[in-house]
């Protein structure tokens, strides 16, 4: 049967995208941020090689506006094109999706009582390409398939993280019932604290980004209980992204073990945070 065997955890940030896409990896600014990254670049061609990707992200008004806002939507079909974000799309690969996996996932979160919206064309703006960009790397396709999963973090109201944890234990239970041998990974994207308007525009809490890495790992569930007053309280009101996270962190099952961990303030006006995890047996 298919298997999910890791999560992984990152920022989305455009800028990294564009400082990538532009040869500016070796600058000073940007080169500690993704030095964070060398080390799950190499396990993920090396060690891991997934067969699909589960990716958790926002879309930043590319595919859906103030006409629909779902507050879950998954990706089902063959193949989803880099968004154009107003200064052209960003010259990456297009995401070859998994149909039969995806489809099987949203039946069975239907059935166990998500209402998911199905996506069958869609265009992926930087909360999805980022990420892959900073794992995997300039790359002429995507090492694996993708199934883009999207949430509503940009318009009240967004999602629980008691909502989120749920959805990925439910996300789990739909891919152990796959039938196919696959290699599954689970990414939750978006944050860590920021805010980019008003006036506490440019907020960085270090201190509780931090913890809030400390209790992906292990067997806590306390991650689910945060209210969203909370979110926007200590990270800014674009903070809420992190329950985005709680999706891939409910899809490792119980316990997790932490492989690997980066951290770097600043990156462009928000903080880098990332994490690889592992479901912890027994």
């Amino acid at each position: 049967m298919a298997r999910i065997t890791a999560g992984v955890g990152t920022s989305h940030v455009p800028a990294i995208g564009a400082a990538i896409d532009n040869g500016k990896t070796d600058d000073p600014y940007w080169q500690p941020v993704l030095a964070g990254y060398e080390w799950t670049r190499a396990w993920e061609r090396e060690t891991a090689r997934p067969d699909v990707v589960i990716l958790v992200f926002n879309d930043h008004a590319s595919a859906f506006d103030m006409r629909i806002i779902p507050t879950f939507a998954i990706g089902c079909g063959e193949r989803f094109k880099p968004a154009d974000e107003g200064w052209g799309p960003r010259p990456v690969p297009v995401v070859e999706g998994h149909p039969d996996l995806a489809w099987h996932i949203a039946q069975s979160l239907i059935l166990d009582e998500f209402d998911m919206t199905i996506i069958n064309e869609m265009d992926v703006d930087h909360g999805l390409t980022v990420p892959l960009s900073v794992v995997f790397g300039q790359v002429p396709e995507w090492p694996c398939k993708v199934i883009p999963l999207a949430v509503n973090v940009v318009t009240y109201p967004p999602p629980s993280g008691n909502r989120c944890w749920a959805l990925g234990e439910a996300i789990a239970r739909a891919v152990a019932s796959f039938p196919e041998d696959l290699n599954v990974q689970v990414w939750g994207t978006g944050g860590l604290s920021h805010q980019l308007q008003g006036t506490r525009a440019g907020l960085i809490n270090r201190d509780w980004d931090n913890r809030f890495l400390d209790r992906l790992v292990g067997d806590s569930d306390e991650l689910r209980h945060i209210p969203h007053l909370e979110y926007l309280r200590e990270t800014g009101s674009e903070g809420i992204e992190m329950v985005m996270w709680l999706i891939m962190r409910g899809a490792m099952g119980k316990a997790t073990r932490q492989l690997h961990r980066h951290y770097h303030v600043p990156a462009s006006n928000t903080a880098v945070g990332h994490i690889v995890l592992e479901p912890a047996q027994g």
